[in-house]
């Protein structure tokens, strides 16, 4: 009597849209997408200690830099401007270029089996003097000092560092009273 059956009547659902809320598909694929921008990854590496918040002191920006000095790159998350990759955050290079608010800074990279030699500019503010090679500085001052003293003395002197060789020998002397032998107490099978 007239009726058809291509449309859904009150009672037919179609299986697609079953359960599924409205806007979004029963194929439920990806629902979002994992972002990978320039700063991903840095929520807790880019923080910022407690009081320390805000911009950085002129003291930072005072501070004298001349080629061939180690650096330390610590990122400072107040200033986006010239700010490195997250993977160089902690790094210490040597500094290879100086620019009026950047350096040019040189340190190698593992990447696979090979080191790559990687040279990034960096803004003043991610930068600061890196202790790595202070003790070295120090023991090269001594040493020169050191042969300065013995050769007005006349003698020769040794500035290499050796290292310390086995403790000498000694010998233990004992009484026979104090000697006591320690053996184990022999096996015995109980069957009770």
């Amino acid at each position: 009597f007239g009726s058809s059956r291509s449309g859904s009547g009150p009672h037919v659902q179609s299986a697609s849209s079953s359960y599924a809320p409205s806007g979004v598909s029963s194929a439920m694929g990806k629902l979002h997408t994992i972002s990978r921008g320039y700063r991903h990854g840095t929520r807790n590496k880019y923080a910022k200690k407690y009081r320390t918040k805000g911009m950085p002191g002129v003291a930072r920006y005072l501070a004298t830099f001349k080629r061939g000095d180690y650096v330390d790159i610590v990122v400072d998350s107040s200033v986006q401007k010239g700010m490195p990759f997250s993977f160089y955050h902690g790094r210490t290079g040597v500094v290879f270029n100086v620019n009026r608010n950047a350096l040019g800074v040189e340190m190698t990279k593992i990447v696979g089996n090979r080191q790559l030699r990687k040279r990034i500019h960096v803004n003043i503010a991610h930068v600061r003097k890196s202790r790595c090679n202070e003790s070295f500085l120090k023991r090269v001052k001594e040493n020169d000092q050191k042969k300065r003293d013995a050769k007005i003395q006349g003698k020769e002197i040794k500035c290499k560092r050796e290292p310390e060789g086995p403790k000498p020998m000694k010998i233990v002397k004992a009484d026979e009273d104090e000697v006591e032998v320690l053996a184990p107490l022999p096996f015995v099978e109980n069957y009770f």
